[in-house]
């Protein structure tokens, strides 16, 4: 089957490399992929693969059945949606959208699914158990759709025994790809934090609450959750990405406004972290005079690639493409909703080499 599979990717690699540019050149956003599920309903009709559409809109499950198809089921799953990115390449196919781009190659993973399902039901007859293919929206923006999906049914019928999913990596040469077993990706949450108090002259500190002043405090004194509150065995990262202030160079602001990110590795701790934030920053606030409100909106868990799935992928993903080929992959603090997966199915997410 592995010389099948090779002649097949030769036979119809142009036609997914088409494919990919013509995904790269129509982006759309989060949740609003609606042209590409149409193109990707189209391909499935051309090669007579069964499927339904219309999963938290956009989303689209397909299903190729090989001999005995109730004996296993395996999922590969693919995102869809591009990032408020504008594009300054100049290749033929770049984004024909402003401010839209697929930045960080959700056109290539659907390509790769396509080009799977492309070969698969052709070889039907050679494997036994069902493929389930997930064309899913909404991985950039939360809640994600990975988790949407789930909660709709998109893998109830058939269930999967296990999930794969890929993602791009630049720093990986291409012909090449990536695994770590065992927790692998950060947990994301966003933190919104409002300073409030009463603005007024800068010349006239006594009359006014300095909101600038005890949001940076505040931001000083949050870092203590990953300096001195984290284990050290748990990978944290609390940063603040944006900060607004809107006074003037002699006007302080009666509100401050903050956004932030945090990120860790564990899910009993990441809760724990909450409460410590919320504390630290009324406290600091009420210090110095000010009230503050702090919204920390729940994001994808942890990434856990199943360790016995994980290994045999690597060991076939070596006889595929030679040892020399398959690298070991170290944690990440980025994050992906294909967690949610991970959270309910044995999965392996591994890296494909694009460089």
């Amino acid at each position: 089957m592995k010389t099948d599979i090779q002649h097949k990717a030769a036979e119809y690699f142009e036609e997914v490399r088409n494919i990919r540019r013509h995904l790269h050149q129509y982006p759309e956003l989060s949740f609003k992929e609606h042209q590409t599920s149409d193109y990707i309903v189209q391909r499935l009709n051309d090669w007579g693969i069964p499927y339904r559409a219309g999963w938290v809109q956009t989303g689209i499950t397909a299903w190729i059945k090989g001999r005995n198809p109730g004996k296993r089921v395996v999922a590969l799953r693919a995102d869809m949606d591009a990032l408020p990115v504008s594009e300054k390449n100049d290749d033929p196919w770049k984004s024909s959208r402003d401010g839209v781009m697929h930045a960080c190659g959700h056109d290539v993973h659907m390509a790769c699914l396509l080009g799977a399902a492309r070969i698969l039901q052709d070889l039907r007859a050679s494997f036994e158990g069902t493929v389930l293919l997930v064309f899913q929206p909404g991985e950039e923006l939360l809640p994600g759709g990975a988790r949407l999906m789930m909660e709709e049914g998109a893998l109830n019928d058939p269930e999967p025994d296990l999930v794969l999913g890929l993602h791009v990596q630049p720093d990986i040469p291409f012909g090449s790809v990536g695994f770590r077993p065992g927790i692998y990706m950060a947990s994301n949450d966003e933190v919104f934090i409002t300073v409030k108090g009463r603005g007024g002259h800068a010349a006239l500190p006594h009359q006014v609450t300095d909101t600038v002043l005890i949001a940076v405090h505040i931001v000083v004194a949050l870092q203590q959750i990953v300096s001195r509150n984290a284990d050290i065995s748990i990978p944290t990262v609390l940063s603040f990405g944006k900060m607004l202030a809107p006074g003037a160079t002699n006007v302080i602001p009666d509100v401050v406004e903050m956004e932030g990110t945090f990120r860790t590795m564990d899910e009993k701790w990441r809760m724990e972290a909450h409460r410590k934030m919320r504390k630290i920053a009324s406290a600091t606030a009420e210090s110095m005079g000010a009230a503050c409100d702090i919204d920390i909106r729940i994001g994808y868990p942890v990434l856990i690639n199943d360790p016995g799935i994980t290994r045999i992928s690597q060991e076939l993903a070596r006889d595929y493409l030679g040892s020399e080929n398959v690298i070991d992959l170290g944690l990440r603090m980025t994050s992906e909703d294909f967690a949610f997966y991970s959270q309910r199915y044995p999965s392996c997410f591994f890296r494909l080499g694009v460089g």
